[in-house]
């Protein structure tokens, strides 16, 4: 029987992740494993409801009352860090704690242990709920994080991580800004599993597009050596192609590029391993409400 630790960051959205417990109690029953939730709650300024609930499927569960709001990437990097320093445990699922990271899916990241027990297994977007505006700009971030990074990123924090990844993950400045990008650094070795987006259960997304494009640059900044290289070979190439015949619109492309090299070293500032390593300071308390 292994110890499978489920990681929900939350802000706010409590009607939400009391709905997804309920959802994984019901889902985890006939798994032969042992299940506990740790929710790290990222300063709240909701009162989180008294709720009386039925989870005997459920070993624990905690929340970790956070003193300052940090966002959803450092509560998923505090929580990793919490679980492999305080925690017994062999492998961690990270998840939304919104409804768009299906409880369903908790069954298929599990029998794939029986096969991938020392690998990251991890959820790959086969579909998504969301609008045709944010589909066409999910598209076009896959294409950009594949033509300068070389990654193929196609999944998000829903995953199953073995202990060996949690303890690279948390010596890796990358997992203090991107989860997904960090992961797609120290383990080259994954294995994906298909994965529809779910539809949040209560309320609007909660992701502006300001946000989007911070989540995109901040996967794309942790490879940003090859970003750099990758631009500088285009622009090299694209200049000489040009060069002959330059004008105003045909520069156009060397300023997007010069942008994007800008953009990316400056987000690339919040990898910061000294705030990683300093961020169970930021806990205010622990309720174990099971």
């Amino acid at each position: 029987m292994k110890k499978i630790k489920i990681l929900i960051p939350i802000y706010n959205d409590w009607e939400s992740v009391f709905k997804l417990l309920e959802n994984i109690n019901s889902e985890i029953s006939t798994l032969p494993h042992e299940f506990s939730v740790i929710i790290v709650n990222d300063a709240s300024k909701e009162n989180r409801p008294e709720k009386s609930l039925n989870l005997d499927n459920l070993k624990s569960i905690q929340i970790i009352n956070m003193k300052e709001n940090q966002g959803h990437a450092r509560c998923n990097a505090a929580g990793l860090k919490y679980i492999f320093e305080k925690e017994e445990f062999d492998h961690v699922i990270p998840m939304d704690g919104d409804g768009e990271d299906r409880p369903e899916e908790i069954k298929q990241l599990i029998d794939n242990l029986n096969y991938h027990s020392d690998k990251p297994i991890v959820g790959e977007r086969i579909k998504r709920s969301e609008g045709i505006f944010f589909k066409f700009c999910y598209l076009v971030h896959k294409i950009i994080t594949y033509t300068f990074t070389g990654e193929i990123i196609k999944y998000g924090n829903y995953s199953c991580l073995p202990k060996s990844t949690v303890a690279k993950m948390i010596n890796e400045k990358a997992t203090w800004s991107s989860f997904s990008g960090s992961l797609a650094k120290i383990a080259k070795r994954r294995v994906g599993v298909p994965s529809e987006r779910g539809s949040r259960y209560f309320g609007p997304s909660k992701m502006t597009f300001k946000n989007l494009i911070i989540h995109s640059l901040s996967i794309i900044s942790v490879f940003k050596i090859n970003v750099l290289i990758r631009s500088l070979l285009f622009l090299a190439v694209y200049i000489f192609l040009i060069h002959q015949n330059i004008t105003i619109i045909m520069l156009i492309p060397t300023v997007l590029i010069l942008l994007l090299i800008a953009s990316v070293f400056i987000v690339s500032k919040r990898e910061n391993m000294e705030e990683f390593e300093k961020s169970l300071e930021n806990i205010n308390n622990i309720d174990n409400i099971k």
